[in-house]
């Protein structure tokens, strides 16, 4: 358990009432989603150390859960919209690996076609609507999407991510109010990884538990252990159930813990190695499932690594996708500019 300037990170809690359960298929694929994207997150990061990724690069390393636990109950048709810590979003909700790192690397093969990057990615296919460089921003866009669901009546809700750096912009706010004002179905996701950029959430927040910034607008919150996929899971279907039936929106503060920093340009001096070190050794979402599974019988660590092949197979070949697929033509420096729209 880290503490320090962070705090503590949310504990797990026991699921003697019967929440947080999951057979062993829903486990094993939670591994399996947790697992790709800690290893796609490593070798993204490789290639951005050997100069294949340029701009910025913030990596999901130890927030892997959130996604994934998320995903679990989003249906057909719900939208998804994050801000610039966007790969491990992306490959949740089913983008093809080896398209998310053509994109990193700038190549055409990309989703974006390589003109979004590492932070503005986007696909209409999989439900994804961007990652978003400007703090704060996918807020009031995620609220658009949630007002156009209650416009066409279709049951969708929209999930919108951002970070507790981006929970003290105001358009945050002004999202909340009309949100609740007018009933939207939108689940607002607060990732608390406990530092924005490198200002610890202590330092930068009167209000530290960020579930209850809703609550002058009315809005319903709950602290979620966010190294736990199956607490997420739980928090989110909750979350979800009151969006569709009418309720309005709901947050859902998810205390996490990232291990890399901001980005790849950030040594993350403001923390110390041994905090860091203590949360991986306790906290880590991704053993806690290996230890369930291997707890219930359903898994051993011969069949464990043989997964932990299998997913570094996916991404090593994404990563030779990303290497040797072209560079845009310059022609497309004009595409994607307008779209036509028939009257």
């Amino acid at each position: 358990m880290a503490r320090g300037q962070t705090g503590e990170v949310a504990r797990r809690k026991p699921n003697g009432d019967g929440r947080f359960a999951a057979d062993k298929d829903e486990l094993l694929r939670f591994y399996r989603e947790m697992l790709m994207i800690r290893r796609f997150e490593e070798r993204a990061g490789q290639l951005y150390g050997m100069g294949l990724i340029g701009g910025f690069c913030h990596l999901y390393i130890g927030q892997e859960a959130i996604a994934v636990g998320v995903e679990a109950v989003r249906e057909p048709g719900d939208q998804i919209i994050t801000g610039y810590r966007d790969h491990g979003h992306m490959l949740a909700c089913g983008m093809d690996p080896k398209e998310v790192m053509a994109e990193l690397t700038g190549r055409i093969g990309g989703s974006s076609r390589g003109k979004g990057g590492s932070m503005h990615m986007f696909s209409m296919e999989a439900g994804f609507y961007g990652g978003h460089g400007i703090v704060g921003a996918q807020v009031s866009l995620g609220t658009g999407l949630a007002l156009a669901n209650k416009y066409r009546g279709d049951g969708r809700v929209s999930f919108t991510y951002f970070g507790d750096g981006a929970a003290n912009q105001g358009q945050v706010y002004e999202s909340f109010n009309m949100a609740e004002l007018w009933s939207l179905p939108a689940i607002y996701v607060i990732e608390n990884n406990q530092y924005a950029m490198g200002t610890s959430v202590e330092r930068s927040s009167a209000l530290v538990e960020l579930s209850k910034r809703g609550a002058s607008f009315n809005i319903p919150g709950e602290q979620v252990d966010g190294m736990d996929v199956l607490a997420v899971r739980d928090a989110a279907r909750k979350a979800a159930e009151h969006a569709r039936s009418g309720k309005g929106p709901y947050i859902l503060e998810m205390k996490t813990y990232r291990y890399r920093g901001h980005s790849m340009s950030d040594p993350a001096k403001y923390r110390t190695r041994e905090e860091v070190d203590e949360v991986r050794k306790t906290r880590d979402p991704i053993d806690h499932v290996e230890e369930l599974l291997e707890k219930h019988g359903w898994a051993d660590a011969a069949g464990l690594k043989e997964i932990d092949a299998e997913v570094k197979r996916i991404v090593a070949d994404a990563a030779e996708f990303a290497r040797t697929s072209p560079e845009p033509d310059p022609s497309e420096l004009y595409t994607d500019v307008y779209t036509e729209v028939r009257a």
